[in-house]
């Protein structure tokens, strides 16, 4: 048995090295660790005490090599995933750990004077699903390039992600559309493909459920400065972008005390987050607090689930009376993680246990078991789902009135960015709870949306089973795939800590394999990119303009082919366009790849 010493060689709340030495002496070099927190510590993969979910988002870099093994970098944000790998590729059979760091912050006052008064968790109905098979496991040897993709030259398709071309239209919408709009009253949310207005983005209000995501795109880029300096195809002013960041999402705070909306994660999340993560600014960690309490207002603790939407009232469907209806989207499982997020802060398990309970519903009150004999695409061999959009549960019984779909083409289709939302969501609950019901879901449901989408698209249509009106102008959804990617992607570091590693290769290649398809094709072909008028790129002193590469070719979204809402009895119609989401997820895979040290 080998013996090691983790012995914390600087006092830093942010960044932590490690000395890891071998008693008694082997063949082994002396290795060093960096541990990068963000704002947060924690140091291995015990549960915590007080909120029984893993301590987790954690990146680890192997700086030094070990004897006769090739210099392996490893960057990933899950403890669970770096322990798989190291014991697999040194041969370690058992580690007894001389000493833990364990590295907590005390935010017991945020949660002050916010609990719930009551809270009954509805008991689960469901057994534990079998372990996902694997096809073959890969040799010790083979796991550094399988995982990590070091043996690999960069992926110039997946070099676009980080191209000058994307920073570039984001910083010209953030400073363009902030006249006469400071603080912000409006948001961008999509980009028409054609029309008066076409390739310039349309603003929307800013109580719309879409507004978190252009100040989350922003935050993205100062992540990419911030942690990844020289990621990025053009280097940025960071005190400039980290002003517009804050400038588009000051008003965001305000709505924290938002209680009727579940949308609240999509407002607060991508932008408040990273704020608190990477600038220490509390203000922010105390909005996301606020905002996952008022969530938690929206739990109706019969039905087991969190309202959704207060009423619906389409062309073809009206739904008003909240005394008698619980009206559940599939696209609340997306929300749920800031209830996990506020829940690890303020130790009050409470919100997790909403949130894993609302999960739980929604394993039979959205997900079809599907059936067929299409050939596995990922190796996983379990039950594969499909979804329905909307669920209507009585708020006294839990029982399922009624299911039917607002954005999707029928009750009975497969609404493509619902898939993917699902996927996604279920793909965080796993990793924040570890029940393998949530795996086993997101498994699933990955297979179905692949065996869906097929070879024959690069972007998938906006419903699986909705016709094709016009065959020379099909109706896609690029959103789906940027949401579904990620999901995917967090399958894979899951799949690997559970000691899944082939069928964890085979969702990390599908993840990448969406997002190139996504670049082939829905990119748009209009580019801009900076002209600078300073000494030095990326110098404060700079004043940046944007150009077209080419004059007059414009359009201010990353991904075209976006479809916000194509029901036909929808109160508003409107498809094929970019959609601010789309491309908010589209830099988020972006961002994990650097994570996880793919790119």
């Amino acid at each position: 048995m080998w013996w090691w010493i983790l012995a914390p060689a600087a006092n830093c709340p942010t960044r932590v090295n490690f000395s890891v030495i071998t008693l008694p002496s082997v063949n082994f070099a002396a290795l060093n660790f960096e541990a990068y927190y963000g704002s947060r510590c924690g140091f291995g993969n015990k549960k915590s005490s007080k909120t029984g979910y893993l301590n987790h988002d954690i990146g680890i870099g192997l700086l030094s090599p070990v004897s006769s093994l090739a210099r392996l970098c490893i960057a990933c944000d899950r403890i669970n995933f770096f322990s798989n790998v190291l014991s697999l590729i040194l041969g370690i059979t058992a580690i007894t750990t001389m000493t833990e760091l364990q590295i907590h912050r005390n935010y017991g006052p945020l949660a002050a004077g916010n609990k719930l008064s009551q809270f009954h968790e509805v008991p689960s109905t469901h057994s534990t699903a079998s372990t996902v098979s694997i096809s073959q496991v890969p040799k010790a040897e083979d796991v550094a390039s399988i995982l990590l993709n070091t043996s690999q030259p960069k992926d110039g398709e997946l070099q676009q992600l980080f191209a000058e071309n994307i920073a570039a239209k984001l910083w010209r919408v953030a400073q363009r559309d902030l006249k006469d709009n400071d603080p912000p009253t409006a948001y961008p949310e999509i980009v028409p493909q054609e029309g008066s207005q076409q390739g310039r983005y349309e603003l929307r209000e800013a109580s719309f459920w879409t507004c978190g995501f252009f100040p989350g795109s922003l935050y993205t880029l100062l992540e990419r400065e911030t942690r990844y300096p020289g990621s990025q195809g053009y280097p940025l002013p960071r005190k400039t972008l980290l002003a517009l960041c804050r400038a588009w999402a000051e008003p965001l705070h305000a709505m924290a005390t938002r209680t009727d909306t579940h949308d609240i994660g999509f407002i607060v999340e991508p932008a408040l987050r990273l704020d608190w993560e990477l600038t220490g600014n509390r203000r922010s960690l105390q909005s996301i607090v606020t905002a996952a309490y008022s969530l938690a207002t929206r739990y109706v603790a019969p039905s087991g689930a969190i309202r959704s939407w207060d009423l619906i009232r389409k062309k073809d469907v009206s739904i008003i009376s909240m005394e008698e209806n619980n009206i559940v989207i599939i696209d609340s499982l997306c929300n749920l993680d800031l209830l996990f997020y506020a829940s690890a802060y303020t130790k009050d398990t409470t919100l997790a246990t909403i949130a894993r309970t609302h999960a739980h519903t929604m394993l039979t009150s959205h997900l079809r078991l599907e059936s067929g004999i299409a050939a596995s695409i990922t190796g996983y061999s379990g039950p594969i789902y499909s979804t329905c959009h909307v669920a209507n549960i009585d708020p006294k019984t839990g029982a399922i009135k009624q299911r039917l779909t607002a954005q999707g083409y029928a009750t009975d289709s497969t609404w493509a960015r619902g898939q993917a939302w699902a996927i996604l969501g279920y793909a965080q609950t796993y990793m924040w709870t570890k029940e393998r019901i949530f795996l086993d879901a997101a498994c699933g449901l990955t297979e179905y949306f692949l065996r869906r989408l097929g070879p024959g698209y690069n972007v998938p249509p906006w419903d699986f089973d909705a016709p094709v009106e016009n065959p020379e102008k099909p109706v896609f959804d690029s959103s789906a795939s940027s949401i579904a990617a990620n999901g995917m992607m967090i399958l894979s570091e899951a799949l690997v800590a559970d000691g899944q590693l082939a069928i964890a290769e085979n969702f990390r290649i599908a993840a990448i394999d969406v997002v190139k398809g996504l670049l082939r094709g829905a990119l748009a072909e209009e580019k801009a990119r900076f002209v600078v008028d300073g000494s030095q790129k990326g110098s404060e002193n700079d004043t940046l303009e944007i150009e077209d590469v080419l004059a007059g070719s414009t359009f201010d979204g990353i991904l075209k082919n976006g479809t916000a809402n194509n029901n036909v009895g929808a109160n508003r119609r409107y498809a094929n366009h970019g959609l601010v989401y789309g491309d908010y997820y589209l830099l988020q895979f972006g961002n994990r790849l650097l994570r996880m040290g793919l790119i």
